[in-house]
């Protein structure tokens, strides 16, 4: 075996998400990797030369050279990383090696007129564009299973808890109907920004001269805009956004939201699979190094753990809204690897939370017996109303606030006290203490959430 500082060792240097394992293995880790960030760039500048091509600004054949030659499988990415350091960016040598590998009639077509931004901005949008239909994907198994689970459960009582401590019943239905809403509000926020995700074309400062400079008009110009936009399969945006920051700053706000919203579902999960809960577990739970009997709710924690961190990335991309001049040092350069992040924990996370939702166990017996832990106690709103119309609001809040008393200090049962100082009758009794009895519209609700359908999308 080789160790860490072996030459010899392929993975020497390399991230292989030993430390992230929610990305480990997901869609998003492999469409946002280095060959397919490469990959990308290839593709913008390949798609820049033949909407040149398609506008007669470049001869006949030169678009198709570039493009047989934008292979990532025939670049070095460690190579291009090493060589970026002396320009702060990777499109510089890249341009270099591509405008070597192309036919030498179709060299001078290579990235004419753009400039480094423009085909990284629109890589990296094009890389998102690529990765977030795997998480929705994701997302729409998640809210397939989740609605499964509302239904199935819709009428099935739980405690409703507030602050930590037993409030009124509610339904395991409305719960997954409640995670469920909140996978679709994810979903369809990812949708639009997916379906706005602008290229990037602007040249040195934002002008397109260059591209006047070397023969073409204002028109001219303006018309490769919407051809490169379009060759990339993206927006094509009203104006060049090298400095109008706001494509990157909505995307990771989406995916901090995407994070979030999953990790809601994901703290539930983990309060209510907790052994002394135990209402919920997950399918095929995690074991423990030391102790054999565990079976840890590993996909929710890993859930939780990419909701704590995206609000942190999706901070960094806000803050580069603020960059200076026609090129800001540092905000843009900051995006990159923070981009990334953000793509690939929310990708994992949705991936997750997909096998969580799907292999979701619930425990009916022991909801119903959690819900019977304080003795009635849970619905003393419901008997506070009773009481209220037959005693009046003072006295219904003494006697409640006394019954309670003697529950908790005396373990007298709340059912006696109410029997031996209330005019309330055993029939009444029985309805009134039975939890079951007391859902509200929680089944109304659950039906209604369950209408909702995912906002349409652009086609892939």
């Amino acid at each position: 075996m080789t160790s860490p500082s072996d030459p010899g060792d392929p993975w020497r240097g390399h991230d292989v998400g030993l430390l992230s394992p929610v990305r480990v293995g997901s869609p998003a880790e492999a469409a946002t990797g280095d060959t397919a960030f490469l990959q990308a760039m290839l593709d913008a500048e390949a798609a820049l030369t033949r909407a040149q091509t398609t506008l007669g600004l470049a001869p006949a054949g030169a678009g198709a050279a570039v493009t047989a030659a934008a292979r990532a499988g025939r670049f070095d990415a460690r190579d291009l990383a090493l060589r970026a350091r002396a320009g702060g960016n990777p499109v510089i040598p890249l341009v270099a090696d591509l405008t070597a590998a192309v036919p030498a009639a179709a060299r001078p077509w290579v990235h004419r007129g753009a400039t480094s931004q423009d085909i990284l901005d629109t890589a990296a949008v094009l890389v998102a564009h690529r990765t977030l239909r795997h998480l929705l994907d994701d997302l729409d198994r998640t809210a397939a299973a989740l609605a499964g689970l509302a239904a199935a459960h819709r009428a099935n009582p739980l405690p409703g808890r507030t602050l930590t401590q037993h409030a009124v019943p509610t339904t395991f239905g409305l719960k997954a109907a409640g995670w469920r809403s909140l996978a679709l509000d994810a979903r369809d926020r990812l949708a639009a920004v997916r379906d706005r995700l602008p290229a990037q074309l602007g040249g040195a400062a934002g002008t397109l001269a260059a591209f006047q400079a070397l023969g073409g008009s204002s028109d001219d110009a303006l018309a490769l805009v919407d051809a490169f936009a379009a060759e990339m399969g993206l927006a094509a945006p009203a104006l060049p956004w090298q400095v109008l920051r706001t494509p990157i700053a909505d995307l990771g706000c989406a995916l901090a939201l995407t994070a979030g919203a999953l990790g809601k579902f994901a703290a539930d999960v983990l309060l209510l699979s907790r052994t002394e809960t135990a209402e919920l577990a997950e399918s095929g739970g995690g074991g423990s190094s030391a102790m054999p009997h565990k079976a840890n709710p590993v996909r929710a924690a890993l859930i939780a753990a990419t909701a704590r961190q995206l609000p942190a990335l999706a901070g960094v991309l806000l803050g580069s809204l603020a960059a200076e001049d026609e090129r800001p040092a540092g905000a843009w350069h900051a995006e990159w690897q923070t981009l990334r992040e953000a793509l690939r924990l929310t990708g994992g996370a949705a991936r997750a939370a997909a096998e969580l939702a799907e292999g979701l166990r619930v425990f009916p017996e022991r909801m119903r017996a959690d819900l019977d832990l304080t003795d009635g106690l849970i619905v003393s709103e419901r008997l506070a109303a009773r009481l209220t119309e037959l005693l009046g609001r003072s006295p219904a809040r003494q006697l409640l606030a006394e019954a309670s008393r003697a529950r908790a200090e005396r373990g007298i049962p709340l059912r006696r006290t109410l029997a031996d100082s209330s005019p309330l009758t055993d029939h009444q009794l029985n309805d009134l203490l039975d939890p079951a009895a007391y859902l509200g519209s929680a089944t109304a609700l659950t039906d209604r959430a369950l209408r909702r359908t995912p906002a349409p999308q652009d086609a892939p």
